[in-house]
């Protein structure tokens, strides 16, 4: 080996590294941020499921979406009951025709370098999910659905 070239190796590695651990950490932070969208989505869908089988004035809503995405809080999530009408404030068990759960308002920090470059958090897109009435609180012998 040539005096004059015996640091090009390790030059060489040093732009490789940069280039592939900066590609690693794009594609773990993307499946990341790719699982805390698929895990709204979820908690949504649950939180719907819950509030449908459980009824109106439910405190079981929110907690079951947190046991899926513990960041989620009251101003993230909002529950409207659905009467013939559209969206009511008094229906009941035999008038509401349906409930839907939305999550807006949610972002994800990213925990890798690409905070540096002006990617300090990114916006989660909202979620909704609408189901149609079921038993809405009316198996009053069971307690293990709706835990309240």
């Amino acid at each position: 080996m040539n005096r004059r070239e015996r640091g090009t190796t390790a030059v060489e590695f040093a732009l490789v590294a940069v280039l592939f651990f900066s590609l690693l950490l794009g594609i773990l932070e993307f499946g990341r941020v790719l699982y805390t969208w698929n895990a709204v989505a979820e908690a949504t869908r649950w939180g719907a499921r819950q509030a449908v089988v459980c009824g109106r004035g439910s405190s079981s809503v929110l907690t079951r979406m947190q046991q899926i995405l513990p960041s989620l809080t009251s101003s993230n999530v909002s529950v409207n009951w659905y009467d013939s009408n559209g969206i009511s404030a008094s229906c009941d068990s035999t008038s509401c025709t349906g409930v839907s759960v939305s999550v807006a308002g949610l972002t994800v920090s990213p925990v890798s370098p690409s905070s540096w470059v002006g990617f300090s958090s990114l916006a989660v897109p909202g979620f909704l999910t609408y189901l149609p009435r079921e038993i809405m609180g009316q198996d009053a012998g069971s307690s293990t659905v709706c835990g309240t």
